[in-house]
């Protein structure tokens, strides 16, 4: 993670250090980045298995060669209504750091966009959101090419309801 620049060095000095790729994706109207250093591989959507009793926005388990994964719908985790896949509709795979470890799972967006190299001048800090609502999932804000791309931290966005998920990576 340090690599990409959103290190916990910089954390640690105080002040976070954003600058570094993100890979950046499409959920609605918005566009969200992630540093590039957590997904592991974009898949074309699949058919995702239900697990009983989750979270509506837990779509169920796939079979990644071999491997069973637990599926987000990201657009259901941040209260958009739900939407039929569509031709760009795929699945990140990431490498979430959660209470329980590390844990590797699949995270459903409408599309993927590209991979930016983002420098420190071009991201701010996340503003304050009305009635001091907490933005601890935010890493930042992107500006590019005139529009604002919304960096999330993907460990607090996948770890913040505490689902158990199978075994860590």
């Amino acid at each position: 993670m340090e690599a990409m620049g959103n290190g916990e060095a910089g954390r640690a000095a105080g002040k976070p250090t954003l600058a570094g790729k993100y890979l950046t994706f499409v959920l609605g109207d918005e566009e969200y980045g992630v540093p590039v250093l957590k997904a592991r591989e974009i898949i074309k959507m699949m058919d995702v298995t239900p697990v009983p009793q989750t979270p509506r926005h837990v779509r169920g388990v796939i079979n990644l060669r071999g491997r069973v994964i637990p599926v987000v719908d990201l657009r259901l985790k941040f209260g958009l209504p739900p939407r039929e896949a569509a031709d760009r509709t795929c699945i990140i795979v990431v490498d979430a750091e959660l209470p329980s470890g590390c844990v590797r799972m699949g995270v459903v967006v409408d599309g993927v966009s590209e991979v930016l190299t983002l420098s420190g001048g071009e991201i701010e800090e996340a503003p304050t959101l009305g009635d001091g609502a907490s933005h601890e999932e935010l890493l930042g804000l992107a500006k590019v090419k005139g529009t604002v791309k919304i960096l999330l931290d993907l460990d607090r966005v996948l770890g913040r309801d505490g689902l158990v998920l199978p075994r860590p990576v």
